[in-house]
């Protein structure tokens, strides 16, 4: 007789709507690269149009869903093809539930939104509570989201609070309770409390040390060169840091003592890239539209000036590179929480949007450049544990799917 062979593979799949930027595809993949293993898979549901972009290890691949983009807190629209908001949201939620009916994950992971873009995930974990109850669900979200006032009244008018109460087995905050406590300041009920982990920061690859010297003696950086990387994300909302950092050389053309690498970001419009590529030849300083491998730039820098995304931040303290940071106030706060917090810790420095002018910079980076050692050895001792505290929390989900 034939037998039966049962499959000892556990499954992850996980969600990331990613209507603009690389933040929450790269944050999805981290933890992917970390959690995989020759018996566990990780299948990703991204809206990213650059999830091909990236190198994807064994044991982790990616559905690609119809992409979008938002115009206003309420109105998305479809990112390529001239559809609908209805139709497009239509797409992406079938495809989501097509998706986990037929991978039967063990584990779900949902990344920031907790019904996923316009709920289009809530079909999904209901899906999961009726007919796959073995199915451990997990809302993971970054360390700060927005205002806490902001949070709160989003998340009422929704009935957030309920469906993370009946829809989801745990709450993964991938932050330092010590830093920013969402907890408290987004008013959780205590009901819930049980079910939240702190995972701590994500840290990102570990590279070895003589990368620094590879990445710079490719873009010709000498060693007593000082390097500044100045990066936006994805770009969409970048140009302003950078064009206040080029209006510095304008206004310094002789006296800045570095050398700068632009990484302009590949959702930055194609005019306002060649208009920021065109002054900053002037100046000797090489502007890229992306780089896959952004971890070893930070590396081999002596600063880095970003406007502080969860995902540049946690690449920063991975790297242990001093940094600026130039947030974005609009249309969230997370940014300037973020900066304001990690400061506190002597982490970082930040220029508030509103007060960036060439003196300023000039001053901010050459104080940052000169207290290097000082900010690297407060980095240093800032742990990172959030790959290690998921990966502890994966062992004990396997051990209970053994004993089933």
């Amino acid at each position: 007789m034939p037998t039966t062979t049962v499959s000892r593979n556990f499954n992850i799949l996980m969600y990331s709507h990613d209507t603009y930027g690389l933040g929450h595809i790269r944050r999805t993949m981290a933890i992917a690269n970390h959690l995989r293993d020759q018996n566990t898979n990780v299948l990703i549901l991204t809206g990213s149009p650059f999830a091909g972009r990236f190198s994807f290890p064994q044991q982790v691949d990616f559905v690609r869903i119809p992409g979008m983009i938002k115009k206003t807190n309420d109105d998305y629209q479809s990112l390529s093809i001239r559809i609908d908001q209805e139709q497009a949201l239509s797409i992406r939620t079938n495809i989501i539930l097509a998706t986990a009916k037929t991978f039967r994950p063990n584990l779900f992971i949902v990344d920031k939104e907790p019904l996923g873009l316009k709920r289009e995930v809530l079909p999904t974990l209901e899906w999961f509570k009726e007919f796959s109850p073995s199915t451990t669900s997990i809302l993971g979200l970054r360390d700060i989201l927005d205002d806490s006032a902001v949070i709160q009244k989003d998340w009422l008018a929704k009935n957030v609070y309920s469906y993370l109460e009946k829809l989801y087995d745990e709450i993964w905050i991938y932050g330092d309770k010590n830093i920013y406590d969402p907890v408290k300041m987004y008013n959780i009920p205590e009901l819930l409390h049980k079910k939240i982990k702190f995972t701590g920061y994500i840290p990102r690859k570990q590279l070895p040390q003589k990368t620094r010297n590879i990445v710079r003696k490719r873009y010709r950086v000498f060693d007593d060169d000082k390097f500044i990387l100045v990066t936006t994300g994805g770009g969409g909302d970048g140009y302003e840091v950078l064009e206040q950092y080029i209006s510095m050389h304008d206004y310094y053309p002789t006296s800045l003592p570095f050398k700068s690498i632009i990484i302009t970001g590949p959702f930055m419009p194609k005019k306002k890239r060649e208009q920021l590529k065109k002054r900053a030849k002037l100046f000797g300083i090489k502007t890229l539209p992306f780089h896959p491998r952004l971890e070893e730039l930070i590396a081999a820098a002596d600063l880095v000036i970003s406007m502080g995304g969860y995902n540049t931040i946690c690449e920063i303290l991975t790297q242990q590179t001093p940094a600026l940071i130039i947030p974005r106030q609009t249309p969230r706060r997370e940014q300037l929480i973020r900066a304001q917090r990690l400061k506190s810790k002597g982490l970082l420095d930040f220029i508030p949007w509103t007060e960036v002018t060439p003196q300023l910079l000039r001053e901010k980076i050459i104080s940052i450049i000169d207290s290097q050692k000082q900010y690297i050895d407060t980095i240093r001792a800032f742990k990172l544990t959030g790959l290690d505290t998921m990966l502890n929390r994966l062992d004990h989900f396997k051990n209970e799917h053994s004993i089933e």
